[in-house]
């Protein structure tokens, strides 16, 4: 399988498919239906310093061709994982990124330093929580707080960092170009777009918080057109995420620049999807003689 290889930041990939974060767990779910092994990486479930119960009321909502989610950052806290997830993680077989958000720069600390201990491959820093000392607006949302915290990271931390970029700031290319001179080693794109849905019935919003996360294939042309327009403008490496549901969805993010691709909610209606998208990016470079996908990164 040498045509799917891909290096990203020094480190190979048996392919470019990596199971996208808060979609996957931390492995156990899906190892029941296939070998995780088979696929380039897993990002974990978003985590915080502290567990957080998420939020309330409904938490998932049908949207056409995609769902719109509450989840709220559910987690065990960063604490539990590195007992009780990062060890069976490291065990996969596959890379492992860490998803990891806070609230304050202090908490975004304390928790890369309890990182630093461990093994793992990357850490996807997660810009878009509300940065509660500074008026509750998210760090992604302001090209100065995503510099700030992204050089903050990076002084402190011993792994790459991925800093995931949200669709919802006034400008994501700017935001990218902040976040590297800061020092990111990647970015991620994109996080959900801000949604709603409202129940007919009762005659109000569907969610507690009233807005919520869209993600799944309609997000997909609007995501493809961001990480095109921030690949022409950054030179560190991308992983894309955006409503891939096949392998012509994958080749679509990967000649826009992306080097790795997220695969999110199509998981979610098809578990083994990814083995069929691999196996298809496999035959699509045979068919058309291409030795490796790395020749197609950023090709349009």
């Amino acid at each position: 399988m040498d045509r799917l290889k891909v290096n990203f930041l020094g480190k190979e990939f048996s392919n470019p498919l990596v199971a996208a974060s808060g979609t996957f767990g931390f492995g156990r779910e899906y190892s029941e239906f296939f070998d995780v092994s088979e696929i380039g990486g897993v990002c974990s479930k978003g985590l915080t310093l502290k567990p957080q119960p998420g939020n309330s009321g409904n938490r998932i909502w049908e949207s056409p061709s995609g769902v719109i989610n509450s989840i709220g950052l559910e987690n065990p806290g960063v604490r539990s994982f590195l007992i009780k997830d990062l060890p069976y993680m490291n065990k996969l077989g596959t890379r492992v990124i860490v998803n990891y958000g806070a609230h304050s720069t202090e908490d975004f600390l304390e928790g890369i330093e309890l990182l630093n201990k461990e093994e793992l491959d990357f850490i996807e820093l997660n810009i878009s929580c509300p940065n509660v000392k500074e008026g509750g607006m998210a760090f992604c949302m302001d090209n100065k707080s995503a510099y700030d915290i992204t050089k903050a990271v990076k002084e402190k931390s011993v792994h790459p960092i991925i800093v995931k970029l949200s669709p919802n700031a006034p400008s994501i290319v700017e935001v990218a170009k902040a976040v590297e001179s800061a020092g990111a080693d990647a970015v991620s794109l994109t996080n959900t777009f801000l949604a709603m849905a409202i129940d007919i019935n009762k005659k109000k919003p569907v969610f507690d918080n009233v807005y919520a996360g869209l993600s799944g294939s309609a997000i997909k042309p609007i995501a493809l057109r961001m990480v095109h327009q921030v690949a022409k403008e950054i030179e560190i490496p991308i992983l894309s995420y955006g409503g891939v549901s096949n392998y012509m969805d994958a080749l679509e993010f990967i000649m826009a620049g992306a080097t790795l691709v997220g695969v999110g909610s199509a998981i979610f209606a098809d578990p083994t999807v990814m083995i069929d998208i691999k196996k298809d990016l496999e035959e699509y470079l045979i068919r058309n003689n291409i030795d490796n996908i790395s020749e197609l990164i950023g090709i349009v």
